[in-house]
């Protein structure tokens, strides 16, 4: 079984590898970093980590999974590359699982895959979302048929865990779990605005705010560096 995991300029670092840990433990997978152009690409937060893409996207046509990661300004740059919006497509129209993380069903719907669903992502781009005729729900994870969209960052270790148990069965999702000792008891309970309180969400609007901003004058800088 083949799995890809989509990179570009300016994704989140851990929508990527939180999957890419669960997944790339199960038996008898393939799991392939794809890119439009193979190489480095590097990550939103501060620039300094980059993961890197070993094969094209006409290097793999036709994963059986796909996994499309989020981010900020990369995501939104992403989402309007046509290349990239047609072999996701072409992806999904063979793939087993269609899956995204965060703000990555930001790609999935440019590609016109949501439209009329109800799907999740990151709670700050609900409304980016919605203009592509999905329905927002906070939700951890959805599911419609193949196609999986996860909430926010950390949520796609928990629809990889899902993802596991549907390919290879629950216990080897469970010893997977145990193998890495996911067992998260976070030492505060602000992980979404349901349980966030406002001074919490008021904050954390300003540092997306900022870290959107920086994101995208790094992105500038690279292009003229290119």
């Amino acid at each position: 079984m083949q799995i890809a995991i989509l990179l570009y300029e300016g994704l989140t670092a851990l929508d990527a590898v939180g999957p890419y840990e669960v997944l790339s433990r199960l038996p008898e997978t393939s799991l392939r970093f794809v890119a439009r152009q193979s190489g480095l690409k590097r990550t939103d937060t501060a620039g300094a980590l980059a993961l890197n893409a070993d094969y094209s996207l006409e290097d793999v046509p036709h994963p059986d999974i796909l996994v499309i990661p989020g981010g900020m300004a990369g995501t939104f740059a992403a989402a309007k590359d046509q290349l990239v919006l047609s072999w996701i497509q072409a992806a999904h129209a063979t793939s087993q699982w269609t899956t995204s993380v965060c703000s990555g069903a930001l790609l999935l719907g440019a590609a016109g895959l949501l439209k009329g669903l109800t799907a999740t992502t990151h709670w700050a781009a609900q409304a980016a979302l919605e203009q592509y005729g999905a329905t927002y729900l906070p939700e951890r994870f959805i599911q419609h048929g193949k196609l999986i969209t996860a909430a926010g960052v950390s949520a796609g270790i928990d629809m990889a865990f899902y993802l596991a148990a549907q390919i290879a069965g629950p216990e080897m999702a469970r010893a997977i779990q145990l193998e890495i000792e996911y067992d998260p008891q976070p030492p505060f309970d602000a992980g979404s605005l349901q349980k966030a309180s406002q001074t919490t969400i008021d904050l954390t609007r300003q540092l997306l705010q900022q870290q959107a901003a920086q994101e995208q004058a790094r992105m500038a800088q690279r292009a003229h560096k290119s």
